[in-house]
C-alpha cells in the first residue's frame, strides 16, 4: 500500500510562487507514476500533472503548462509541484495521487481522476488577485 500526505500550500499573491510536496510510505512509491490533481469549490477534481516512476516523462494539463513543474525524488519517497507565475483561478485543494493499478514502471502516466487509486488528504492553495 501507498500513503500519501501533502504539505507546501498557503495563500500567495497572484504573480507568486509555491512548491508543494508529497511524501509517500510504502515500500513500492518509488515504482509507481504519480500525479497531481486539484478541485475548486463548487468544480469536478482535474488533473494538473503527472510524471513517470522514472521521472523522465511529464505531463501537464494545458492551463498550467509553462507555470508548474512536477518533480520527484525517489530516495526521499517525494514528488513535488513547483507552481511559479500563479493566477487566481490556480486557487483549489490539490491532491497528490498515486497510480498503481497497472503495476510497476509505467513510463507514460494517465491524466484520469480513475485511473489513480491512492490520494493525499489534499493541501489547499489560495491566490489572490
Amino acid at each position: 500500500q501507498v500513503q500519501l500526505v501533502e504539505s507546501g500550500g498557503g495563500l500567495v499573491q497572484a504573480g507568486g510562487s509555491l512548491r508543494l510536496s508529497c511524501v509517500a510510505s510504502g515500500r513500492t512509491f518509488s515504482t509507481y507514476a504519480m500525479g497531481w490533481f486539484r478541485q475548486a469549490p463548487g468544480k469536478e477534481r482535474e488533473f494538473v500533472a503527472a510524471i513517470s516512476w522514472s521521472g523522465r516523462n511529464t505531463f501537464y494539463a494545458d492551463s498550467v503548462k509553462g507555470r508548474f513543474t512536477i518533480s520527484r525524488d525517489n530516495a526521499k519517497n517525494t514528488v513535488y509541484l513547483q507552481m511559479n507565475s500563479l493566477k487566481p483561478e490556480d486557487t483549489a485543494v490539490y491532491y497528490c495521487a498515486a497510480e498503481t493499478l497497472r503495476g510497476s514502471y509505467q513510463q507514460i502516466p494517465l491524466k484520469s481522476v480513475s485511473e489513480y487509486d491512492y490520494w493525499g488528504q489534499g493541501t489547499q492553495v489560495i491566490v489572490s488577485s
